[in-house]
């Protein structure tokens, strides 16, 4: 975006003109939508997300200082609030019963280089919310596991260790809607 175009819209949000924010809005709804769905278990959740995140993007507007892209400080917004929500919620679950199948995957396996994002996506939503959030911000948003923790006031070893997890449990989905395909193909 042209940074004129840009200063235009900021000025017009801060001062709470209806059609900048709606412009502001629509230029970055659907990218900051994705975030929100790599976070939320369903969409109505991650919709919700991404109505509180705008709304703190309206109200906190003026904070924005030029340093760096807009499209960052957005995206920096929505992803704390996505995280804000998920260590107040009470449900939030971090640990999930494992088998020691689990323990056995090899982390240098990388099939996730070759799936599109929306299948990655709809496989990052089959996690369970700790795993989730946890693959979120090392894989996808490259938070080391010291900021994980702190965000989400966990150990660093319960941060990696939520990690590990995760790349197996994802790899066991892969693993099985590949023998789901394989066997359909087969018949």
């Amino acid at each position: 975006m042209e940074k004129s175009v840009e200063n235009d819209l900021i000025r017009g949000c801060i001062e709470n003109d209806v059609k900048a924010q709606h412009e502001l809005y629509q230029r970055f709804c659907g990218a900051m939508m994705g975030i929100c769905m790599r976070y939320a278990p369903t969409v109505q959740e991650a919709e919700d997300l991404l109505q509180e995140g705008f709304i703190k993007i309206f109200k906190k507007i003026h904070t924005f200082e030029g340093r760096g892209h807009l499209a960052g400080w957005i995206k920096r917004v929505i992803i704390n609030t996505c995280l804000t929500y998920y260590r107040d919620n009470k449900n939030l679950n971090m640990y999930v019963e494992h088998n020691d199948e689990m323990h056995r995957a090899e982390d240098s396996f990388d099939v996730f280089a070759a799936m599109s994002a929306e299948d990655l996506l709809r496989k990052i939503q089959q996690l369970p919310h700790g795993f989730r959030v946890v693959f979120n911000m090392y894989a996808i948003e490259g938070f080391s596991h010291k900021e994980i923790a702190d965000q989400l006031e966990i150990s660093i070893g319960t941060s990696k260790s939520q990690l590990s997890r995760a790349r197996v449990y994802l790899q066991r989905i892969i693993k099985e809607e590949e023998e789901k395909e394989f066997n359909v193909k087969s018949v």
